[in-house]
């Protein structure tokens, strides 16, 4: 009721901004980051986060499992920032990254994923530092299909089918694909099981978390995926769309955490209509709803913990987003412009119960999140304009946002008005500086709020401020025959960013101020027609104003070290394409060590793929990742996560990463 209550009077705004015909707004160009025919390229897995991490510098993976990780745009995740696939918002339903919202969707779907770093998102709710926009393939009217199968070591086994086609009236597309893996090795030679059994044999506390012996050698995960779209003309320039898409993902391992998903469930509906050319000015109108859910029960009973029945937990999850959104385009005498409302609602509720018996736990009925529920309106604009050499960018969005729980704690109403301006100045057909500088805000979600442990502690803090980011970007692109260039540098002022402390046993989420800082680099060199190398780099640092109560490290956390990669890359007949590839990290030592993290040593590992186009029809893809078999993380563990740990002073485990990988994909085109 709120939802639709909020978007009334923000309807009207829009009205009255559409009849100012004296508006001259500036042209919209945000920078941003597109990666291109996503389910072609990203053959290792359906893991998106896997793929972007080593296509994106800006963007790094946290390892949670052999498959569903979460990824870091500059160092900041969670809600910090925004997901959406075809314009739905989704969300994960575990408070402890079982299922972020890039599992949700995978790459055989995938057409394109523009990755948004920085402020310079107004088109949706909770860009604070960046995000992502998933577009999906479309159906097309011409009959065509496409298949195809991987293997890879660990038994990894994949399949997928895509088939789509109509006519002038109607286009379909059906997607589907299922995969499964075997538990991976790191390059010690230990499975996801011997790396519990090695960190429990040196502190012997966490010997519950290990694996029952019927149990050990198990699948890491098993995942089955479907998407279905139709297209509708209605009349000409006007299109009914209809979008579903299914994911099913069963038994998924989580090493370094205490419990494991039973399975994971997720829906996303959308109803999209979409009108082009409506007069001359009028350019577009776009009415969408969209809705995704998510059932997730996360459980200990694979582990010896089970056994003992006051630990025979499951903590049941589920949340669903629904929301409306009108946009609005118009090509006005010299710029476009583009205005919209948004609402929506998320709820988000948890219950933990007995695994086995299905009855409350031995400390009675009791909620890990009560029926929360955030309610959001919005009202956004967005503009571009080209002035000489220079072409313009501003965006603003207003936010109304109420959040509300089932436990009688405290319910809080936010408001923000978020606002940017983008520049890029064009010295020359191959030289540009760009330059933007932004600032927007986002809501605590439920877990900071209102999450309560299996003891029943509150470790939520119901009355946290919303967090503000005012950020700086600046940047070069250099764009010659034979060579490319792009360095983007920022500086990020965080107001009222959400923390967590360690070993606070009540609201132990606070307001701080921090700034996060950085540079990335993307180059590319065509020596010859058929060779070329490419070189990316990304560096940032993180740092609280002030420590934390009690504590001395300023270190923020999750903000990983220099890192970067160096590629050779050599195309041959039917552009086919052979690589050889070095990725490298520096050691991971500016850390906060007060709330968890560890110092993590330096990695290089040499990966090598060779795409081979027998045809239009025919593709096969073999590679090999860490070819040299080394033994190296890339996650850190900050106790933003609840990882396995002995307690007292011992290091919260952590997961190793895969060893060396070998992987085929065919794919046949008709």
């Amino acid at each position: 009721y709120m939802m639709y209550k909020k978007i009334i009077p923000l309807s009207l705004s829009v009205i009255t901004i559409l009849g100012a015909n004296e508006i001259e707004l500036p042209k919209i160009n945000v920078e941003s980051t597109t990666i291109t025919e996503v389910s072609q390229n990203a053959q290792v897995s359906a893991d998106l986060a896997q793929a972007l991490s080593s296509s994106v510098p800006s963007i790094d993976m946290n390892r949670r499992s052999g498959i569903a990780n979460d990824i870091y745009i500059r160092g900041q995740k969670r809600d910090n920032i925004s997901i959406e696939v075809d314009g739905t918002k989704v969300c994960g339903a575990c408070p402890n990254r079982m299922d972020p919202p890039v599992s949700h969707i995978v790459t055989n779907q995938i057409e394109s994923v523009e990755v948004i770093e920085g402020p310079y998102d107004v088109e949706n709710f909770g860009t604070l530092s960046g995000g992502l926009k998933i577009s999906t393939k479309k159906p097309s009217k011409d009959l065509k299909a496409e298949a195809n199968v991987g293997l890879g070591s660990w038994n990894y086994k994949k399949v997928g089918a895509t088939i789509s086609g109509g006519n002038d009236t109607v286009r379909a597309l059906v997607t589907v694909s299922k995969e499964s893996s075997d538990q991976y090795k790191d390059g010690d030679g230990n499975t996801i099981a011997d790396q519990i059994d090695d960190y429990a044999a040196a502190n012997p506390a966490a010997a519950g978390t290990k694996f029952k012996s019927q149990y050990r050698d198990m699948k890491a995960y098993t995942k089955k995926s479907a998407m279905a779209k139709i297209f509708v003309n209605i009349a000409e320039d006007q299109e009914l769309r209809l979008s579903y898409t299914a994911n099913r993902s069963d038994d998924v391992l989580y090493g370094n955490s205490k419990m494991d998903a039973l399975y994971d469930d997720s829906n996303i509906y959308s109803i999209e209509y979409n009108i082009d050319n409506l007069n001359k000015i009028y350019k577009n109108l776009n009415l969408q709803y969209y809705a995704s859910d998510v059932d997730h029960p996360m459980a200990t009973k694979y582990r010896m913990s089970s056994n003992m029945a006051p630990m025979d937990n499951t903590n049941h999850l589920t949340t669903d987003m629904r929301g409306i959104k009108l946009k609005n385009s118009f090509d006005l005498e010299e710029c476009k412009l583009l205005v919209g409302v948004d609402a929506s609602q998320r709820k988000w509720d948890g219950d933990y119960y007995n695994t086995t018996t299905g009855l409350p736990i031995a400390s009675g009925t009791l909620k890990s999140i009560n029926d929360a529920k955030t309610e959001n309106a919005a009202l956004f604009a967005r503009v571009e304009k080209s002035v000489g050499l220079f072409d313009i960018t501003a965006g603003a969005r207003y936010d109304s946002t109420d959040i509300s729980n089932g436990a009688g704690l405290q319910s809080n109403s936010y408001s923000a008005l978020s606002a940017n301006i983008f520049a890029s100045y064009k010295m020359n057909a191959q030289n540009r500086f760009f330059a933007g500088i932004g600032h927007a805000a986002r809501v605590p979600d439920a877990r900071e709020l209102y999450f309560t442990s299996s003891t029943g502690a509150l470790l939520g803090t119901p009355d946290l401020d919303q967090t503000k980011n005012n950020e700086i970007d600046l940047g070069y692109e250099a764009s010659y025959d034979n060579f490319n260039f792009k360095i983007k540098t920022f500086y990020s002022m965080l107001k009222d960013y959400i923390y967590i402390q360690k070993d606070v046993a009540t609201n132990a989420f606070q307001n701080i101020d921090a700034k996060i800082y950085g540079a990335e680099l993307s180059a590319s060199y065509f020596a010859t027609d058929e060779l070329s190398i490419d070189v990316q780099a990304s560096y940032k640092r993180g740092k609280k104003d002030d420590a934390l109560a009690g504590q001395n490290d300023d270190d923020l956390a999750d903000i990983a070290p220099l890192r970067g990669k160096v590629a050779l890359n050599y195309e041959y007949a039917n552009k086919s394409m052979a690589t050889l590839e070095l990725q490298a990290s520096d050691k991971w030592d500016n850390i906060d060590s007060d709330n968890g993290e560890q110092t993590l040593s330096g990695w290089g590992i040499l990966n090598m793929k060779v795409k081979h186009t027998f045809n239009k029809n025919v593709e096969l893809s073999v590679g090999v990742n860490n070819m040299l078999d080394k033994t190296y993380i890339v996650s850190n563990s900050y106790t933003d996560l609840v990882l396995i740990t002995a307690g007292g002073t011992s290091d919260v485990m952590l997961m190793n990463e895969p060893g060396r990988y070998l992987y085929t994909n065919l794919t046949l085109r008709f």
